[in-house]
């Protein structure tokens, strides 16, 4: 009995409600940056407004059941959906292989869920919302304050020099090509990197968000898109991903 509890506990809890977080951050996803409600609004069909019933609600297995469709007007359901139910699945088995269960795992899990929500916004708009950016950068602050006080000062000091770094390379962009090339966003994320990594984790943060983005660019020219100088390409989804890397290291 005991090991099962362990079990249950240990890993099996986060990943059977990793795809329901995902819903949930799907909602985040398609709703903030819109400025639509988000505990308050229903789950509807964006063709025909049909208000999605409790069996409809079924994260990532709904979606198979029905075949992609809505059950009322049989419009195809967007895919983005799915993708960010999924996502939020691998995170919690990501971290249930590579973490201790327990708090730890929660937590892990917990901030690659934030990670995802952030990284997937950034993809999708170019922005990346102080409403999650900021509560971020507290709740790594809070989660030094209580499990290693001892580090509070160095996550602190990581996070502003995480904001400063990046504000200065963005200024020192606009001044140079008199457009935009980091914004604040990306300044915020990093600042959370430091605060739930730490100092001595910025440098590794940076290189792998760099390296990241070199391979995106690559992958990108590979198929045939022009990668220049004006490409738009949002590093939030970097960041995040080099974020999470750094946290998960033992």
């Amino acid at each position: 009995m005991g090991t099962w509890v362990e079990l249950i506990n240990g890993w099996i809890l986060p990943v059977a409600v990793a795809p329901v977080i995902g819903s949930f951050c799907g909602v985040l996803i398609r709703r903030l940056p819109a400025g639509r409600p988000i505990a308050t609004g229903r789950s509807a069909c964006e063709a025909c407004g049909h208000v999605l019933r409790p069996a409809e609600l079924f994260p990532i297995l709904s979606f198979l059941l029905q075949r992609g469709r809505c059950a009322a007007c049989g419009a195809a359901i967007a895919r983005e959906h799915l993708f960010i139910e999924c996502a939020a699945l691998a995170v919690a088995i990501a971290a249930a292989l590579l973490v201790p269960g327990g708090p730890f795992l929660w937590l892990t899990c917990m901030l690659g869920w934030w990670l995802l929500t952030l990284a997937w916004i950034d993809a999708r708009t170019y922005r990346l919302p102080d409403a999650l950016t900021l509560p971020l950068v507290l709740a790594g602050l809070a989660e030094a304050a209580l499990l290693e006080p001892a580090s509070v000062t160095d996550r602190a000091a990581a996070a502003a020099l995480g904001f400063g770094l990046f504000w200065l390379v963005g200024f020192a962009y606009r001044r140079a090509r008199g457009r935009e090339g980091l914004g604040l966003g990306d300044a915020k994320l990093l600042a959370a990197a430091g605060a739930w990594c730490g100092i001595a984790a910025l440098p590794m943060i940076i290189f792998t968000a760099a390296v990241l983005a070199l391979l995106w660019a690559l992958f990108l020219r590979l198929r045939g898109v022009a990668v220049t100088a004006t490409l738009r390409l949002p590093f939030g989804p970097f960041i995040a991903a080099a974020a999470w890397i750094a946290w998960l290291r033992p």
